[in-house]
């Protein structure tokens, strides 16, 4: 439960209207004091987070921080995150009717990227909400800057990616089909906008990803990761986490998937089992090709970020499925 006097400390920074840097000292001591942070103290920073005050910088590294320690280290196994918890943090970010304020978009994804696997609606709730500011024009900024409606800016393209690529939800590995359709979403809804040159490459390789790389693979469950927590965490093991493991692999495409697998000795027979399923799914699937076909028809405009999605796939799959010809044969 929070600390005597948090709860109290709190409703004077509200009726005083600000928080500064002597404020956030203090409450560090508050929540930190006994080395621990509670459902019950994350609960009082949002609600000071919510009450939209004047904040001191260091509010800004507190507030994601001390929701991270909450949710993500100290979780049992540490770094999973529940669904309980990911319940907890959603119901807390919509709480005042705004979906993912600045400070609270940086707590989800401080989350995200800081735990080893967290359920998938968490992640999709963060890239909703930074796709419905992007269409919306408010919510939430990386910098705090205001958002032209329906403009897809860098800002926001890096906040999508650091959503798509946290190492935790959506299986962990793989952009998902929810994730590709709130991508497409954001792509039609933006199609005559002049949005940075960078989400057209962003668009391209995620939904490549989902389509290509690792449409079956599951990493392991919250049971067995009790059992195989030292595994997950041996020196020589993945560097960064599994965030930093799979950062890494997608930013050379599906090459670099296989070349990131060779780098890693102590994980030669995981590596070649998954080295192979990527091979396997790398192939577009008739049902994958249907879905595209029928996600890029919807509005009855092929759309030069979907033409280069159909490039990069020609590019790099070893076959192309016959259902996807006619859309080849658009791009030349």
């Amino acid at each position: 439960m929070a600390k005597p006097g948090l709860k109290d400390f709190v409703s004077a920074k509200i009726v005083d209207g600000r928080v500064t840097e002597d404020d956030v000292i203090t409450l560090r001591r508050y929540i930190y004091g006994d080395m621990a942070v509670s459902l019950e103290e994350g609960a009082a920073l949002f609600r000071l987070n919510n009450a939209d005050l004047n904040y001191a910088d260091t509010w800004y590294e507190l507030f994601p921080e001390a929701i991270g320690d909450i949710l993500v280290h100290q979780a049992v196994p540490e770094g999973y995150v529940s669904e309980e918890n990911a319940d907890w943090l959603i119901e807390q970010v919509t709480a005042d009717g705004h979906i993912c304020t600045r400070t609270e978009l940086d707590a989800v994804l401080h989350v995200l990227e800081k735990a080893k696997q967290a359920p998938e609606r968490l992640q999709h709730f963060a890239l909703r909400a930074v796709a419905n500011s992007v269409i919306s024009g408010e919510g939430a900024t990386r910098s705090g800057a205001e958002l032209k409606p329906g403009v897809i800016a860098d800002g926001e393209v890096e906040l999508l990616r650091r959503v798509l690529y946290a190492g935790s939800g959506s299986r962990g590995i793989a952009i998902s089909k929810d994730e590709a359709e709130v991508l497409f979403d954001l792509n039609d809804a933006t199609v005559e906008a002049e949005n940075a040159p960078s989400w057209s490459e962003l668009f391209a390789k995620a939904v490549a990803n989902y389509l290509m790389a690792m449409s079956g693979f599951t990493p392991p469950s919250r049971d067995v990761a009790l059992a195989r927590e030292d595994w997950l965490n041996q020196p020589g093991g993945f560097d960064g986490g599994l965030g930093g493991f799979f950062r890494k692999m997608f930013s050379g495409g599906i090459g670099g998937v296989r070349d990131v697998y060779e780098e890693r000795d102590p994980f030669a027979e995981r590596g070649a089992a998954m080295a192979a399923e990527i091979a396997a799914n790398e192939v577009v699937t008739e049902d994958e090709a249907s879905w595209l076909v029928n996600r890029i028809g919807r509005d009855g405009i092929l759309h030069e970020n979907e033409k280069a999605l159909l490039r990069f796939i020609r590019e790099e799959s070893p076959n192309i499925h016959p259902a996807l010809q006619p859309l080849m044969e658009k791009i030349g």
